[in-house]
């Protein structure tokens, strides 16, 4: 008998009009199906109780979560983790590490992270995040 691991999972704010539209264009760009989405939003997920991810940010910034639950990635460097998974992605992949990169991306990653709610208008006001504990 085989065990079948999950896939990796792309952890998003699913009441966040930016974030659902990057998700769409992640789905696009999986053409290998390698990739499951979860709105951090939906308590019922249970991968959000696992104890790496419970502690993360994930309202701040995007997460992925690997295969084996072992590692979990955070705004750029998820992304970076991304673009080896996605073939379209492939040709750009190795520019994400070069010196220096790391450091700007994630401070461009932060700063888009921050305003998503301004580049891409809420509709009705339903996009808003929680107030901090």
């Amino acid at each position: 008998m085989t065990t079948v691991l999950p896939k990796a999972r792309v952890l998003f704010d699913g009441h966040c009009a930016f974030c659902r539209k990057s998700v769409e264009l992640l789905r696009k760009l999986d053409w290998l199906k390698k990739l499951d989405y979860v709105d951090v939003r939906d308590e019922a997920q249970p991968c959000l109780r696992e104890p790496l991810v419970s502690a993360a940010p994930l309202l701040e910034q995007m997460h992925v979560l690997t295969r084996d639950s072992q590692r979990l990635h955070g705004g750029y460097r998820a992304i970076r983790w991304l673009a080896w998974r996605l073939p379209a992605l492939w040709l750009v992949a190795p520019l994400l590490y070069l010196p220096g990169m790391t450091w700007l991306g994630q401070k461009l990653y932060l700063w888009v992270a921050r305003n998503r709610f301004k580049i891409v208008p809420c509709e009705h006001g339903v996009c808003t995040l929680p107030p901090r504990k």
